[in-house]
This record gives structure tokens, sequence and C-alpha cells, in this order.
């Protein structure tokens, strides 16, 4: 539930001098879940975030804004190149955290990890440098589109969950890999180092699908209110499945 997350984020969210990437900020207090989402600017991605994928996940975002009553759409920049620099920083970051392994015992990696890594070991030092460089300039203009809405609602995936080893689907025609698609519009996002939540959409359909609702840095707060909303109304959540070791 969101208010499960909400407490694992205040357990585990604060600053670590173990870490060199931790900033050290005051502790909040945390959202207040029964706020509602009064107050919260909203938008709808839209462009990148409204093609590319099934309809069926792509309307799933469309729904739940239109229950909330959003009529802002939101275009994020240049959202191809950002998913191109994630996949080039975390092929070359991938193949040198796993350069030994790689060396010693190739065959231990799934075969597709496994060549995204090789690949990511031979990329030229230019392309992981503009990678970064590129990195630093679409992280400014997302802030700047965190100053004209609180939160952004997307799809989470391209198309339905795939089934156990489905290794290909079609999308608007063309036949892509399962794997490697699913990120196609999560990395755009996660390049840019935003808080992002996932909520699940009740379906009828059996096979699960999401939305993602994404905000300006430190602004979990602010996902966590409107999770809860969309939780309260019905419009999200895990079912209720009978575990055999209760």
């Amino acid at each position: 539930s969101v208010r499960d997350l909400a407490a694992s984020f205040a357990a585990l969210h604060g600053f670590d001098p173990g870490d060199p990437a931790s900033v050290d900020r005051p502790r909040d207090a945390g959202p207040d879940l029964e706020a509602g989402i009064g107050g919260l600017r909203l938008g709808l991605a839209d462009g990148y975030f409204a093609r590319g994928g099934e309809p069926g996940a792509l309307a799933a975002a469309g729904e739940l804004a239109e229950a909330l009553g959003v009529t802002r759409r939101v275009t994020l920049p240049r959202a191809v190149e950002a998913r191109a620099g994630a996949m080039v920083i975390t092929a070359v970051e991938g193949a040198h955290h796993h350069r030994r392994s790689l060396a010693t015992r190739p065959g231990d990696f799934d075969p597709m990890t496994r060549d995204r890594f090789l690949a990511g070991a031979l990329a030229p030092a230019g392309a992981y440098l503009a990678a970064q460089a590129f990195r630093e300039w679409f992280r400014a203009r997302m802030a700047g589109v965190f100053e004209e809405v609180d939160v952004v609602i997307a799809p989470a995936t391209p198309f339905w969950a795939p089934r156990v080893g489905q290794r290909e689907a079609v999308v608007d025609g063309e036949t892509v890999q399962t794997q490697p698609y699913l990120g196609v519009y999560t990395q755009p996002l996660s390049f840019a180092g935003l808080p992002v939540l996932a909520a699940p959409v009740r379906t009828g359909d059996g096979l699960p699908v999401g939305v993602q609702l994404v905000a300006g840095h430190f602004q979990e707060a602010a996902l966590l209110r409107v999770a809860a909303e969309l939780e309260a109304r019905g419009l999200t959540g895990v079912a209720e499945v009978a575990a055999p070791w209760r």
C-alpha cells in the first residue's frame, strides 16, 4: 500500500556520510497522506510518452489523469536522446563493474545481458563523456519542467506485463524485443535521477500495467500524496492474493 511505502521511505531516506552521492538535507516530517492532491499542479506527459506503446498501456496513464481532473500536458525535452544516453552510461559502467566476471566466467551471464555489457566494454570513451555531458543538460531542463508542475503522470511500460519467456512484442506494427524495450519510458527519467513512484493500475485483464508518477528532486512527498489519492479512489493498488503461508 502507499502507506507501507511511505513508512519504508521514512525509515530509509536520509544522509549517509559513507555514501559520496548522498546529500545532507534536513529530514522532513513526511507526507500527509490524508491531504489529497489539493494545491498540487499535475500534468500528463505527452509527445514521446504518448507514442511507441500498446494503446491499452498508454491509455492507462490518460485515464488516471482524467480521473484526477488533469488537463495540462507536459512535454519532456529530448527524451529520445535521454534514453540513448542512459543506455550508453549503464552499458559502460555495467561492463566496468563486471569486467572480471566477463573475462573469467562469461557463461554465467544471461546472453542478452552479457551482450550489452560486452558492447559497453567496447564503447569509445567519447560516447560515454558525451552522454555524461548531455545528462547535465537534461537534468537542468527537467528542473525547469518541475518549476511549472509538481507531478507528471506517464506510462510505466510500453505494453502489458509480458508472459514468462516472451522475447518479443509487437508495438505500432513493429516487432521489438521485450526485455530491452521495457525501459523505453523509464530510462529517460532515471537518466535525470528523478524520484519516480510506479503505481499498479487495477484492470480486469489479469496482466498488470502501471503508470509512473514523476516529481522534481526531493519531492517524494508529492508523489506519495498523488499515489494515496489514486489508491483511495480504487484506481490503483495491488490485488489481494491468498498467501498459503499465512
